[in-house]
């Protein structure tokens, strides 16, 4: 538990609840960062976890993770993320998030949840069965239904903004680009890049997805091992994190490093090491906030817009552009350049609302 408490320390978590239902095999975990700019919210994650450690630190990591999502994107809520033990592909799901919404409405708007790897928005249909405090809905419940096209449209804009510092244009014609992961958000970046004239490779670990983007789009398929040392201008790791590391940093060439995938750094100074080799990396959760900022764009207004929420959206452009300006600024690389400006703006707010109760009788 030290090294839990540590960790938890080290990076300022404000609350870590473990959840079990001993009849159901239900166990999860929900994190809570920060709440200085809104209740803490993240996904739900549902994954096969070695055990509680590691599932305990995938919690954490990712909350904090939404922290700084939020804070750079300008979006006025906190970061936390809900994990369950168990296996994504399981049939029988209603017990299950129905039991995580029962503990989630316990902490009374403290967080929200949302759709994540391993759930779907029948999931979140479960949870809001027990608690109003899920933001990922179909459209028929009032939410904004499948983002994946927002968070594909989101790393595209930070693609442009990554290659108009590389190359002086936003154009993505020509270019070549190999997407690592056809999940809900890679197979949408594949359609939206197609449409730009992007020069295409993919791969997955599912064949039956590969073989499907051939057909409709005509792009070149690599082996999922084959794909970090291929010749391309864009990597856009679309899958798992942890997919720049000591191994990957060896075989890569390309110039941009700039997709969905969260946490894609393995450790901190793999950011250092992609500077010093001159690679332009565009931070994850500044390139992956768009499903999130159009998904929750309704909290704020009360209703769901697809023009304002793609205007939002597109904003990432400028906030990559913002990374550049501090990274430039201040002599550091862009993963670290993006930790400031989420923390400038943190601390900003938190100075507003302690000025704000100094005036309170």
């Amino acid at each position: 538990m030290n090294f839990i408490f540590n960790y938890m320390q080290k990076y300022d978590y404000e609350n870590l609840f473990l959840c079990q239902d001993k009849a159901l095999n239900f166990r999860a975990i929900i994190a809570i960062h920060d709440t200085t700019l809104g209740p803490a919210t993240g996904g739900c994650r549902m994954w096969r976890y070695d055990n509680e450690i590691d599932a305990i630190e995938d919690a954490l990591r990712l909350a904090r993770g939404m922290t700084y999502k939020y804070a750079a994107a300008g979006v006025n809520l906190g970061g936390g993320k809900a994990v369950i033990m168990g296996d994504p592909n399981l049939k029988d799901r209603e017990p299950i998030f129905r039991t995580l919404g029962k503990f989630i409405n316990r902490l009374g708007g403290k967080y929200i949840t949302g759709e994540d790897v391993g759930t779907t928005l029948k999931d979140m249909e479960y949870i809001r069965m027990e608690t109003e405090y899920v933001v990922t809905l179909p459209t028929y419940l009032g939410g904004a239904g499948d983002i994946a096209p927002m968070t594909a449209f989101g790393t595209i804009r930070a693609m442009q903004a990554c290659c108009n510092r590389v190359y002086g244009s936003d154009s993505l014609a020509g270019k070549k680009v190999a997407v690592q992961g056809l999940g809900a958000v890679g197979h949408n970046v594949v359609a939206q890049l197609h449409e730009l004239s992007a020069d295409l490779m993919v791969t997955d670990i599912d064949p039956i997805k590969v073989d499907a983007m051939v057909s409709k789009y005509g792009v070149q398929q690599l082996a999922p091992d084959a794909i970090y040392n291929a010749k391309y201008d864009i990597f856009c790791p679309c899958a798992l994190g942890s997919i720049i590391n000591d191994e990957t940093l060896n075989q890569l060439q390309c110039k941009i490093i700039c997709g969905a995938a969260n946490n894609q750094l393995a450790e901190e100074r793999h950011g250092e090491l992609l500077e010093k080799k001159g690679m332009v990396y565009a931070p994850d959760y500044i390139t992956n906030a768009g499903g999130t900022i159009f998904d929750t764009d309704r909290l704020g207004t009360g209703s769901v817009s697809h023009e304002r929420g793609k205007e939002k959206v597109s904003r990432i452009y400028e906030n990559i552009q913002r990374v550049f300006e501090i990274a430039d600024r201040d002599h550091i690389p862009t993963y670290l350049a993006a930790d400031r400006m989420a923390e400038e703006r943190i601390r900003k707010i938190a100075e507003v609302k302690k000025y704000v109760d100094d005036l309170k009788p």
